[in-house]
């Protein structure tokens, strides 16, 4: 039997989400503040903000499946808040929840703290060390406290497609990675995490939560000094690892014993493969 999905905040990934979603026969409603001036993919598009909840009236009914996604215009906490804690609970507060089966929210690795480089998974403690973090960790935590089924997946870094502005840095010679001290990167390309999202709808009795990540982490110079050769860009300098993201090795077992496997299981495959296109 076919869903009835809304994907709350369709931008690139949830493109790509409801494309795979149209593939297997669901449908699919897409809301953003400025949806597409027309229709792709079969998406059936709705206007909406998260953070107004009158702007949410009329929204379809009999969803089943619902995928809490967006994208913050801005990168601050009052942003952040605004998006991830209230709109959900906005969004929640105007949809008919009495068919919904699950509520997906695509959280982020930033919520664990620096482990120094050691293997972090779902059962890890939560540490977030910058306020995107905290106010993600906040919205799983009272998304968990409600009546309804929840799966939640925090992703890696995403790369892919319209993703590639570290190797404009590159290029540009403006990057800088921890050399002296390993500094652990980890990465899930753009149509892996869009694949592990519609895989998660499709279960029959999903976990609570789940890490999107792929198969290799890798020191951060190492995986820059792969890119700066593929590209033919000087190594970058020596510098600071970056603020607000703690080192540490994602692992992915629980996703991949679920029956996900990334078709990249390792970046820089996937970085080439990007370029090379």
């Amino acid at each position: 039997m076919s869903e009835r999905v809304l994907l709350a905040g369709c931008g690139d990934l949830g493109e790509r989400v409801a494309q795979r979603l149209r593939a297997r026969g669901d449908d699919v409603w897409a809301l953003r503040r400025q949806p597409p001036p027309r229709s792709r993919h079969g998406i059936h598009w709705l206007r909406g903000d998260l953070t107004d909840p009158a702007s949410l009236r009329g929204l379809p009914p009999g969803i089943t499946r619902l995928v809490y996604l967006p994208a913050p215009a801005t990168r601050d906490r009052a942003t952040y808040h605004a998006i991830f804690v209230d709109g959900l609970r906005h969004l929640l507060d105007a949809l008919d929840t009495c068919k919904l089966a699950q509520v997906l929210f695509v959280s982020s690795s930033a919520v664990y703290g620096e482990h120094d480089g050691d293997w972090v998974d779902e059962t890890t403690a939560t540490d977030p060390p910058g306020f995107n973090g905290a106010v993600l960790l906040e919205a799983e935590q009272w998304l968990a406290r409600q009546p309804l089924p929840a799966t939640v997946l925090r992703l890696a870094g995403l790369y892919g497609p319209g993703r590639l502005q570290l190797v404009e840095r590159l290029r540009a010679g403006q990057a800088r990675v921890p050399r002296e001290t390993p500094h652990w990167a980890n990465r899930i390309h753009a149509d892996d995490a869009a694949a592990a999202i519609v895989h998660l709808l499709g279960l029959e009795s999903p976990q609570p939560l789940y890490l999107g990540v792929d198969d290799t982490p890798m020191p951060l110079d190492e995986l820059y000094d792969f890119l700066a050769a593929l590209i033919d860009a000087p190594l970058p300098a020596e510098g600071a690892a970056p603020a607000g993201v703690g080192s540490k090795r994602l692992r992915n077992a629980r996703l991949r014993a679920s029956g996900w496997a990334p078709q990249w299981p390792d970046a820089r495959a996937g970085y080439a493969a990007l370029l090379d296109g």
